[in-house]
């Protein structure tokens, strides 16, 4: 005969499944593991568990409560990955305020839970395509783009984005969907291009078209692996670089095979000549709308996107002089902008009560060197391993720099980041 749970051991296993859950909501919406961890165990001690250990990956989550001489393991896999910044921040209240209470039921949390689990989306389909454009469009000036491949990015990533997330809600295969949606951005660009020239613009244009698939660029993932990594959790942050790299090189193949399609070569596009001073002010411009609008693409809200663009714009266009005007290598650069992104997200996120990660992620997203990272790929497939290495270590090495700038900010002014415990 089977035995029969007494009722303390159902009352853990129901308490237990709540707190899993909490975690399996953070996983979903696109968090680090060392976040997922922390805001189950927040929840686990409101609800009266006495130690709370959890093991996390990019897609599971297997977790042990113990109350008493009971315990109680549990496994769950996330199967849908994706970034969801509003929910974040909806998880991370939740967690603060069972947390104030220290003792909360489960029915209440569970209650919260699904609350949070059915709220839609905050933009429609059409609107968070448009908040791509514009990131793309800001991306394309941030690396040396003029108004043409401005514009060409802009309608490009928008229809790119419109049919990525039409078929990530509908259940495709992400990857999949990567490649289809860079080919046609990359087509969209040289279509809008091609028009142009019927009415007297010429030039070479075509040489941004890389700049309209470059809402694909991983930069959610990219951070949290590497942070994953800084915290020693190396099961969930490998598994979660190999899973940003496979969603880049999907979108990379394919920007690579449209451009074997029509012959071109991703160059860099001719910078535009203007004054220094008003080159800078539009470069800062830039950088706090590229942050804004991934940051809206991300799902934030608008409190979220500006504070992260406010933060972002300043360190970002130092960071572009530095490279470019007093010949800064690349990777320092971008360490120094990201710690000081994380050092100023750690004093104005819990003033405004908004999780830090939801605001220094969307700042260096915009840092990440989607550019370099696509033609890497380009060269490689086209056999040119010397300008694919010069162009995939420079793209390495950036992203490490970022990755070592947050943690040097979170080591600076976290606690659980500056000990071992």
């Amino acid at each position: 005969m089977p035995t029969i749970p007494d009722d303390d051991e159902l009352e853990l296993i129901r308490r237990s499944g709540v707190a899993l859950r909490m975690g399996r909501l953070s996983l979903s919406s696109g968090t680090g593991s060392y976040r997922v961890k922390a805001s189950m165990a927040r929840v686990a001690k409101a609800l009266g568990v006495e130690r709370h250990e959890a093991h996390v990956t990019l897609t599971e989550i297997t977790t042990t409560s113990h109350r008493g001489r009971s315990f109680r393991t549990e496994v769950t896999e996330v199967r849908t990955i994706g970034v969801n910044t509003d929910r974040l921040a909806e998880l991370e209240l939740l967690a603060q305020d069972v947390e104030r209470r220290g003792e909360v039921t489960v029915e209440h949390v569970d209650a919260e839970l699904d609350r949070i689990a059915k709220k839609p989306p905050l933009y429609p389909t059409w609107l968070n395509a448009m908040w791509s454009a514009l990131a793309c469009a800001a991306f394309a000036f941030l690396n040396g783009a003029g108004p043409v491949e401005i514009l060409g990015a802009m309608l490009g990533a928008g229809l790119g984005q419109g049919l990525r997330r039409t078929m990530m809600h509908r259940g495709f295969n992400q990857f999949g969907v990567s490649m289809l949606a860079g080919a046609v951005s990359s087509l969209a660009y040289l279509g809008f291009v091609h028009v142009l020239t019927f009415t007297g613009v010429n030039g070479p244009h075509e040489a941004g078209y890389v700049a309209a698939a470059l809402f694909l660029v991983p930069g959610f993932p990219l951070v949290t692996g590497a942070l994953d990594l800084a915290k020693l959790d190396f099961s969930a942050g490998l598994a979660r670089l190999a899973y940003a790299l496979m969603i880049f090189v999907s979108a990379a193949f394919a920007v690579w095979a449209v451009s074997i399609l029509v012959g071109l070569s991703p160059d860099p596009p001719q910078a535009p000549d203007m004054a220094p001073l008003a080159l800078e002010g539009l470069r800062l411009l830039a950088s706090f709308l590229g942050v804004l609008g991934f940051a809206l693409m991300f799902n934030g809200s608008w409190r979220m996107a500006l504070v992260a663009a406010a933060i972002a714009a300043v360190p970002n266009t130092l960071r572009i002089i530095a490279v470019k005007d007093f010949d800064w290598p690349p990777q320092a650069a971008a360490c120094v902008a990201a710690c000081a992104v994380g050092l100023l997200a750690a004093w104005v996120a819990p003033r405004l009560n908004v999780p830090r990660i939801t605001v220094y992620v969307p700042a260096v997203t915009i840092m990440v060197p989607g550019v370099p990272a696509y033609r890497s790929v380009y060269y490689l497939s086209q056999g040119n391993t010397v300008d694919a290495l010069g162009y995939g270590v420079t793209a390495a090495l950036i992203v490490t720099a970022l990755a070592v700038g947050l943690a040097i900010a979170r080591m600076l002014t976290d606690r659980e980041w500056g000990f071992e415990h």
